[in-house]
């Protein structure tokens, strides 16, 4: 099965049970080839097709709440949202498809939600992932 974009179902029920705090909590984005088997059921990081190579340790990157969660300036406004800053891996010579965005807490990890780059992207020197713009439209988490 390819790898399927969205928030998990971990994130969605952690929500509500207070799993997640993006102002407290460790987050990482880890890395994975084109065969792996991430989606929305895909309730924890795991190590089983994570990439490798060079600059790539296992585990990911650490990413920075850059946007707190927020439904913006616009009072009337329904949609909550958040965002990361764009993380870098350099030097970085490895290819990857997807990703799983998670709260790093040492044992369980769990999801909050899973990337797919839409094609194989291969590096030579450095990788970045670029987080869209963060509003009530475009940001990589949204709440409806």
């Amino acid at each position: 099965m390819p790898i399927q974009q969205g928030a998990t179902n971990a994130f969605k029920v952690g929500l509500a049970t207070g799993t997640f705090n993006f102002g407290t909590d460790t987050f990482k984005i880890a890395l994975y080839s084109g065969a792996a088997d991430i989606g929305p059921t895909t309730g924890a990081y795991t190590t089983l097709n994570e990439i490798t190579g060079t600059g790539y340790v296992a585990g990911g990157n650490t990413l920075t709440v850059d946007v707190a969660p927020t439904t913006g300036n616009v009072p009337s406004d329904t949609i909550a949202y958040l965002s990361f800053s764009n993380t870098t891996w350099n030097p970085a010579a490895f290819t990857c498809r997807g990703a799983i965005i998670y709260k790093y807490d040492g044992s369980t990890n769990p999801s909050v939600c899973i990337l797919d780059f839409g094609a194989d992207k291969t590096c030579t020197t450095s990788f970045e992932v670029q987080f869209p713009t963060p509003n009530n439209t475009s940001a990589i988490i949204r709440i409806e």
